[in-house]
């Protein structure tokens, strides 16, 4: 029985995944908003950082749940641009 608890647990370990968050503060609402880069509908905002990250949360979750899902592009990084 503990052998298959073990299982089960990697299994869902497994599963894990990390997703990056665009955050941006919005100067007209005093909110942070976020998305996700290239994942339709996975948006939210917040009052504080703690709380948009929780929505996200919920909202990555929920649109997991489609068995249809398909990002559009994959997330590589930022880059700095310099303007002189």
């Amino acid at each position: 029985m503990m052998q298959g608890n073990i299982v089960g647990w990697q299994s869902k370990a497994n599963l894990m995944k990390t997703f990056t968050a665009i955050i941006e503060k919005d100067s007209d609402t005093n909110l942070y908003v976020g998305y996700i880069p290239g994942f339709p509908g996975a948006h939210s905002q917040g009052e504080t950082l703690d709380e948009l990250q929780e929505n996200l949360r919920e909202v990555i979750e929920m649109l997991l749940e489609d068995d249809n899902l398909v990002l559009e592009t994959e997330f590589i990084g930022t880059q700095q641009i310099v303007i002189r």
